[in-house]
């Protein structure tokens, strides 16, 4: 999961539910922790790890299972981005139905934890470790599902594929963009269950089970003012640095216009029955055509509603000069945007140009633009979720939702193929740590996710009595 995802900010909260993992066998618990302590213990950061190793660790496993060789293969554009497809084949009366996860994590250093970052350990009801969220949770769960069809002779209606990736995080060969383009026989599905949703709960209330079905696309953009530069005892009117400053303070009242799209109206209609009366009221008021303004004003002044109702820029970095004692060649800037589906990246950059309203301010995109398609939820998949969701989550409502940062979903959308976040994994909205210090996910929240993931993709995939 690459970047901040958007948080479920509710007040009026749901008692947690007790019953759903309780149908989990004591064998299936033991099975998905030794994956996952597998998976967590080995190194698969960018910059000193291997996703190649876990891929083929998962690889073993599934071959051990019964799995054929021949539909299980560790691939990728380089010895330690490797990536692990398997296919466990069903009748093939509907297409495939694919598990994704990724198997890279960013970056941890063992003095900014309290534990050791490369170790999982159980302790007061958490695991901790990095990835224990992101995304090694699911990548187990996913794998001990494919193990557990496998075993039960589930009679499926369709093949079941099995991805775990590379490069999710970061990096120059993400493995879900490299499989499509190079590989799509293997990767090709009618739907993906990926990361990006998920539960939030504060205090141990569950709130809501998030459903994301769109996302905005990333952008980076460069700001650069140069100048000819010379000795700081002979100053000029012409400097770099106060130029960029003040076409930055232009900037800073750029504010994109509201746009709802079908996810984003959907969601907040269905947050509005789990908010205060007041909050559920402007939720409502922005959802109706024409929106109410005084609502969007309200709503706005909350980062979290605020990032699900337009694109966002905000300055995020700046470099300047090369001595102390030298009036400044060169003085640049990194502006970050979120940009709502459907806008491309070009239109928003001349947005920023016409904001800084000064030429000599150069502005370029920092990336290459993988733009995140509109897309609408599937009434059908949805109320197979929210079946589920309620037999696992009783009375926690299912809230489709926009990210505000990126997964490889985009990858799959814009190949054409659905593509969702969900997993049942709950964390505490007020103490989300993924990438940070300390990374954690619940014990009871972990195989809870497992017992919802177990069902969702049974119901999607075996043959139906």
């Amino acid at each position: 999961m690459s970047r901040a995802r958007v948080a479920f900010l509710c007040s009026c909260l749901v008692l947690a539910p007790s019953a759903g993992a309780a149908s989990l066998p004591d064998s299936e618990r033991e099975a998905v922790r030794a994956i996952y302590e597998e998976l967590i213990e080995i190194d698969t950061t960018q910059s000193t790890g291997s996703t190649t190793v876990a891929a083929e660790a998962v690889a073993a496993r599934l071959l051990a299972a019964g799995i054929p060789a021949e539909d299980i293969a560790v691939l990728g554009p380089s010895a330690k981005r490797g990536n692990l497809v398997a296919r466990l084949r069903g009748s093939g009366a509907e297409k495939p139905l694919l598990l994704l996860a990724h198997l890279d994590v960013v970056d941890a250093r063992r003095e900014d934890w309290t534990v050791d970052p490369f170790t999982l350990l159980e302790k007061d009801g958490f695991f901790y470790a990095r990835g224990t969220l992101d995304d090694k949770a699911m990548a187990a769960i996913f794998t001990q599902a494919l193990i557990r069809l496998r075993a039960e002779n589930t009679a499926l209606r369709r093949d079941v594929i099995l991805a775990l990736t590379a490069d999710e995080e970061g990096g120059d060969e993400n493995g879900v963009d490299w499989l499509i383009a190079e590989h799509r026989g293997l990767v090709d599905a009618a739907l993906v269950l990926n990361e990006g949703g998920g539960g939030r709960m504060r205090g141990g209330k569950y709130l809501a089970n998030g459903l994301q079905a769109a996302e905005k696309t990333y952008m980076d953009y460069e700001l650069v003012v140069t100048n000819k530069g010379g000795h700081s005892s002979l100053p000029v009117k012409e400097n770099a640095i106060y130029r960029l400053a003040n076409g930055l303070a232009r900037l800073e009242k750029l504010e994109f216009p509201i746009e709802l799209n079908a996810v984003t109206r959907a969601y907040f209609e269905r947050t509005a029955s789990v908010e205060s009366a007041e909050v559920a009221k402007d939720l409502r008021a922005v959802a109706k055509q024409p929106p109410d303004k005084a609502a969007i004003a309200r709503l706005a002044a909350q980062p979290s509603y605020n990032a699900m109702l337009r694109t966002t820029c905000v300055a995020t970095q700046l470099a300047a000069g090369h001595a102390p004692n030298a009036l400044p060649q060169r003085a640049s800037a990194n502006v970050n945007c979120r940009i709502l589906p459907g806008h491309s990246a070009a239109s928003v950059r001349k947005a920023i140009v016409s904001a800084l309203a000064d030429p000599a301010i150069e502005v370029s995109l920092a990336e290459r633009e993988i733009a995140a398609p509109a897309v609408t939820v599937d009434p059908d998949f949805l109320a197979v979720v929210e079946r589920v969701s309620e037999e696992v989550f009783p009375g926690v409502p299912v809230i489709p939702m926009m990210s505000s940062g990126a997964t490889d979903s985009k990858y799959f959308r814009l190949a054409g193929i659905p593509a969702y976040g969900i997993s049942g994994l709950f964390v505490d909205m007020d103490d989300v740590r993924a990438h940070g210090r300390d990374e954690r996910l619940g014990v009871k929240q972990f195989y809870e996710g497992q017992e919802f993931l177990w069902r969702l993709v049974n119901a999607l995939a075996a043959e139906q009595p």
